[in-house]
């Protein structure tokens, strides 16, 4: 019985042995799987992180991209607005330069008869004087009331002084049709100091002398410069924008100074202009004001950065200076300064342009 007993256990115990075999292989197959399973997964999630590092980085890209290009297109945007302002600016200053040279011409082509006229009546009331010496009391009493011979001596005095402010008005009437120049918006060879010293005709009303400022001083030294091919309009332009840079710094810099300090060292603005190498000419415009801060002088030529108040200045001038002299005209545009010395931008353009025709 024993014997027998010990059989069946044994049985028992080796079928139990096999089954907890069985399940251990399964086990092991099952661990295997896992394992294999768990490999694929860290791969496939590898792969994936992977993917989305690099599409993390794409997207970075494309983000930086469309920062850039919307950067041009606000650039752009502002160019085109500040050039159609300026185009319209330059029509309106056409269009009053020519309503107003009418009928200044009208006046002035008469001065000459009226004036002679004067001096024809003039004389004829000296000869009456002479050969009629004792005029009637009426004519004597109306001699004395208009103070005749005051008369005399100021009709002369006004018609002269007339003469000078016609001459005056149709002067700043052609600078301002020449500096907008409409009838010559091509590329065209033209007298550069007549452009220079047309918007400095303009620029008259700031340079003169007031009774807080000695005014400011032009120096013109000029080259012996033939004409030179250039969009002359838009180069007037660039000549304004840096003058009227030029008359801001110097009036900032004045407001720190005495009107004697001014008297003894006077507001200066030199332009120079010259011929190098035979192929380009050079125009440099220079002021004794207090210069560029080092600070911001990366920045001069960046859209719409402006050291002036809110409302006088909109930060385009010389960024659009710029993308006309170095664009459009293939030139260089730069600038040299000194705190506390002043300030010298000097342009550089070819005097021959590629595409402008030979006239």
């Amino acid at each position: 019985m024993d014997n027998q007993d010990n059989s069946i256990q044994i049985q028992e115990l080796e079928k139990t042995n096999r089954i907890l075999r069985k399940k251990l292989e399964r086990s092991e197959n099952e661990r295997r799987q896992l394992e294999t399973d768990i490999e694929t997964k860290e791969f496939l999630l590898k792969k994936v992180i992977c993917e989305l590092e690099d599409s993390q980085i794409d997207l970075q890209q494309r983000g930086q991209e469309l920062e850039n290009t919307l950067d041009s297109l606000h650039k752009m945007q502002a160019q085109i607005i500040q050039s159609e302002k300026m185009s319209a600016l330059g029509q309106m200053v056409a269009g009053i330069a020519h309503e107003i040279n009418n009928p200044v011409s009208f006046i002035y082509g008469n001065l000459g008869y009226i004036s002679q006229y004067t001096h024809d009546l003039l004389r004829l009331v000296q000869l009456y004087h002479r050969y009629v010496p004792n005029p009637p009391a009426e004519i004597q009493t109306e001699r004395k009331t208009i103070d005749l011979e005051f008369l005399e001596k100021d009709a002369i005095m006004v018609l002269h002084s007339m003469n000078i402010g016609t001459e005056r008005i149709r002067e700043i009437v052609l600078s301002l049709r020449n500096f907008s120049r409409l009838d010559e918006t091509e590329c065209k060879a033209v007298d550069i100091h007549e452009g220079i010293d047309n918007t400095l005709m303009i620029l008259q009303h700031r340079l003169k002398a007031t009774d807080k400022s000695p005014g400011v001083q032009i120096i013109r030294e000029y080259g012996n410069l033939c004409h030179v091919e250039c969009y002359a309009g838009q180069l007037n332009q660039v000549f304004m924008n840096i003058l009227v840079n030029a008359l801001d710094a110097l009036e900032e810099f004045n407001t720190k100074r005495t009107y004697q300090e001014i008297r003894e060292h006077p507001s200066l603005i030199a332009i120079r202009t010259s011929v190098v190498d035979l192929q380009w000419v050079k125009i440099a415009i220079a002021d004794n004001g207090s210069g560029i801060p080092e600070s911001i002088q990366k920045q001069i030529f960046n859209p719409f950065f402006t050291t002036k108040p809110v409302g006088k200045g909109t930060g385009m001038g010389m960024a659009i200076s710029y993308q006309i002299i170095t664009e459009k005209h293939r030139g260089k545009l730069e600038f040299f300064s000194i705190p506390g010395k002043g300030t010298e931008f000097v342009i550089q353009i070819p005097i021959q342009q590629e595409g402008c025709p030979v006239i």
